[in-house]
């Protein structure tokens, strides 16, 4: 519980003041929150930025860095906004004003820079004493009409100025432009878009307000970023992504085979993803051709200039490059993703996840607020005009009248206005009019004016009557900006493109991994290694005081190794993850989750199209695909089904063509049986293979029963018997004992 706890003062001194420690962190807090989301993190939806950016476009117009004027230093215009409207530090101003230039970053930018703005290699701007901006014609169609009463504005931090609430937004700038922030527990990114595809679809929104996702996205299928890119998202997805206002795209850099003399191939990027630094990128390449984790390729070089060039080099000329590009893509940010989450001040003042529909309906919206305003606001000029206009008619036609009054009377401005019924306002500009506006000419430009403001007038009157007209004054101004920033425009250009990704029959994975051949030791007690080559003689490998080998086999490092366990599991090892030959290796548990009471059963290499004979230590056992006993975590698959004392016991490999099974027993017992009465199944426990009174199962083999049976002495020797009728029986018989020179061990091999 909460408790009040008041300060601690001067002896005997009660100036203090109780205050619930929990209400005033959770006041504060939200202080805060509402201060992040509302005024620093978030864009408004209206004109698509935050307060940091509209601050320096209406400073940057206020300082005249119009498309036509020149450039002025960047220290000037940063000055002037934190000290007149952005109470934060100079830096975070510079770089929101930076980024705002660099064509890389901003699809259509708002701020044109002279001087070193920074590269997509990741380089920082020059500090701001040194470089100069000015507005570009994108930020003056932002601004267009705001000195026409068509926004609100509020005093600044100090009350000293004033400053846009938002700015009338002319252009599509929150989907044309993207942006992206982290505020107090939500977060807002968004993609760049084609402002001329935004324009078509906000038409089609006009013309057809319930205008469904399907029909949108006709016009706008998807983002258009500045450094281009392949956009490799399914259709359904990015139809998600904009009816519900999140989701995300997978972009890939464009590349393409260059050919080289005598069959060499080389291939070359020229285009990468979305805020990928060019410069990290290659470092990244380089540190995995230097770990090895990309063994198709030979080296990277950056010859970029203005453009980008990224020359990736193959080991061989062997190498499929779309298999080179596919691994390159799986490792590094030549393959990102850019996340949509269109959290957006709806109507300046609430968060809210809109969807594309939403967004281009409130700009519109919006759009239409403004129109209503400066028409507004003209009709008011208009109306002003005319009311002066008027008193100079009147005097123009009582000249003589008029400059009487003006000569002889004490008080001529109350004479005239009672005289000729004339306003304050049109006695005070005839009074200051100058005798060189009295002549003929200047009457008729007088009367031509008033004409033609009378005409203006009417229309203006009649828009502001007519909702469908407005509507189609809008549509007008957006054609307008459609044709400013076509596609037919060097700026305006489709610059990201859609495509599938190939389908590769090859392992990806398997193919990033070099392939060379090792020979994986293993002994009794579960010390696991792979040493470098096939070694034909392996006597000279030593072990742990009271190890010794039971597995030795010839991997190569591309290759799965299947381990079976007592507790009837599988476990998966990938063999480029076996430790090397120096020392003793590791304990087979730091790689696969596997119980300290668990014993290896079998280690071999994974073959997918074979089939095993699995059996337990109480005589059942099954036939089961190894496709089947592929585990893909370290948890292991539970194959055979087994309660102790019962463990799993054998697992052995069926060869071509066996059509018989051979088992014995503890009790050394042998029966032969076919091997089809045996099922064929992808886990469980098992059928009974041989009976027992007593121990349990040893060993199992399946063979062609026209080849013999064989098996291998203690001395190595190979002995076969091709006569085994007496051992022939039905499965779960008890069976007979085995043929002379059967090894004592009970192992056939």
């Amino acid at each position: 519980m909460s408790q009040l706890i008041p300060p601690q003062g001067p002896q005997g001194s009660d100036d203090y003041e109780a205050v619930n420690l929990r209400e005033a962190l959770e006041e504060r807090y939200l202080a805060y929150a509402l201060s992040t989301i509302m005024h620093r993190a978030l864009p408004d939806v209206r004109d698509g930025l935050k307060p940091v950016h509209r601050r320096l476009m209406h400073a940057m117009r206020l300082l005249k860095l119009d498309p036509k004027s020149g450039f002025k230093k960047c220290a000037r215009v940063v000055g002037d906004v934190i000290g007149k409207y952005h109470p934060h530090g100079d830096q975070a101003v510079y770089d929101a004003m930076v980024r705002l230039a660099q064509g890389f970053a901003v699809r259509y930018p708002l701020v044109e820079g002279q001087g070193n703005f920074g590269n997509i290699d990741g380089d920082n701007a020059a500090a701001y004493r040194y470089t100069e901006a000015r507005l570009t014609d994108v930020a003056m169609a932002l601004l267009d009409g705001i000195d026409q009463d068509t926004v609100d504005f509020r005093e600044t931090y100090n009350g000293e100025d004033e400053e846009p609430v938002v700015l009338p937004g002319a252009f599509p700038n929150l989907l044309a432009n993207g942006s992206s922030g982290i505020a107090v527990g939500m977060a807002t990114s968004i993609p760049p878009h084609n402002a001329a595809e935004l324009c078509d679809a906000a038409l089609h929104l006009i013309k057809f307000p319930n205008a469904g996702i399907d029909k949108l996205m006709q016009f706008v299928p998807g983002p258009d970023f500045p450094t281009g890119g392949i956009i490799i998202e399914d259709a359904e997805s990015i139809k998600k992504a904009y009816e519900t206002g999140k989701g995300g795209f997978r972009v890939r850099a464009v590349w393409e085979k260059e050919e080289l003399p005598r069959g060499a191939w080389q291939i070359v990027v020229t285009e990468i993803p979305y805020q990928v630094q060019k410069g990290k990128l290659v470092e990244r390449i380089a540190e995995l051709l230097t770990a090895k984790k990309l063994p198709m390729l030979g080296d990277v070089l950056d010859e970029s200039a203005e453009d980008i060039r990224l020359v990736l080099e193959p080991k061989s000329r062997t190498v499929d490059p779309q298999v080179l590009m596919e691994s390159l893509f799986k490792l590094t940010d030549l393959e990102s993703r850019s996340s949509l989450n269109m959290n957006v001040l709806s109507h300046g003042r609430v968060p809210n996840v809109l969807s594309l529909r939403d967004v281009l309906r409130q700009w519109l919206d919006h759009r239409l607020v403004v129109l209503v305003r400066r028409t507004k606001f003209r009709l008011e000029k208009i109306a002003k005009r005319l009311e002066l206009l008027g008193g100079y008619l009147i005097a123009f036609l009582n000249i003589d009248e008029v400059i009487a009054i003006i000569r002889y009377e004490d008080d001529p401005k109350l004479e005239l206005m009672q005289r000729f019924e004339l306003s304050d306002i049109q006695a005070e500009a005839i009074l200051n009019m100058r005798l060189r506006s009295l002549r003929k000419l200047e009457e008729f430009e007088i009367r031509k004016e008033f004409d033609e403001l009378t005409i203006e007038q009417g229309k203006l009157e009649a828009l502001l009557a007519d909702e469908g007209a407005q509507w189609s004054t809008i549509s007008d101004e957006i054609r307008q900006t459609r044709k400013t920033w076509g596609k037919d425009t060097e700026l305006g250009a489709r610059r990201s493109q859609f495509a599938t990704p190939p389908q590769i029959d090859v392992d990806i994975e398997m193919a990033m991994i070099e392939k060379e051949p090792i020979t994986v030791v293993c002994s009794e007690k579960g010390w696991i290694r792979a040493m470098k080559g096939h070694l034909e003689d392996t006597s000279s490998l030593t072990y742990k005081d009271g190890d010794r080998a039971r597995f030795v086999f010839n991997a190569q490092t591309t290759d799965k190794i299947l381990l079976l366990c007592s507790s009837g599991k599988f476990y998966t090892i990938e063999a480029n993850n076996l430790p090397g030959g120096r020392g003793h290796g590791e304990p087979l548990r730091l790689m696969a989750d596997m119980d300290p009471a668990d014993g290896v059963v079998a280690l071999f290499i994974h073959q997918p199209e074979r089939k095993l004979i699995v059996a337990s230590s109480e005589g059942n056992g099954f036939v089961v695909k190894e496709a089947d006993c592929v585990a893909n975590t370290r948890k292991g698959k539970q194959v055979m089904n087994v309660k102790l004392p019962a463990e799993a016991q054998c697992c052995v490999v069926i060869p071509q063509g066996a059509d018989q099974l051979a088992v014995i027993g503890e009790n050394r017992k042998l029966l032969v049986f076919p091997l089809a009465d045996l099922p064929e199944m992808s886990r469980g426990k098992g059928i009974r293979l041989q009976k027992y009174k007593d121990g349990g199962l040893s060993d199992v083999q399946p063979f062609v029963l026209g080849n013999g049976l064989s098996w291998l002495d203690l001395s190595k020797r190979v002995w076969t018997v091709t006569d085994l009728e007496e051992w022939l029986g039905a499965r779960a018989q008890a069976g007979r004992m085995p043929p002379k020179g059967f090894p004592r061990n009970n192992k056939f091999s």
